[in-house]
């Protein structure tokens, strides 16, 4: 099974090794028809400390790596 990838905002880089992403999903809301926005934050583990707070990070499915760190970010596009 692939490994899910989700994009987000960096809402906290204060953890050594470890960044708070919040990912926003939208949808149809069933009954009113309304576009509905959800968030959610996720612990990342990012090894090179290189994501700061407010900038858009990709992460993606990895085994455990603590109690909340099942995400890790995936490396900067060189650019």
């Amino acid at each position: 099974m692939p490994k899910r990838i989700l994009e987000g905002v960096v809402v906290s880089d204060k953890g050594d090794k470890t960044v708070v992403v919040k990912v926003e999903r939208t949808f149809l809301h069933p009954l009113l028809k309304k576009t509905v926005r959800r968030s959610k934050k996720y612990h990342a583990h990012d090894e090179a400390n290189a994501y700061k707070a407010g900038e858009v990070a990709k992460i993606v499915e990895c085994a455990p790596k603590s109690k909340l760190k099942t995400w890790e970010v995936l490396p900067k596009a060189s650019a």
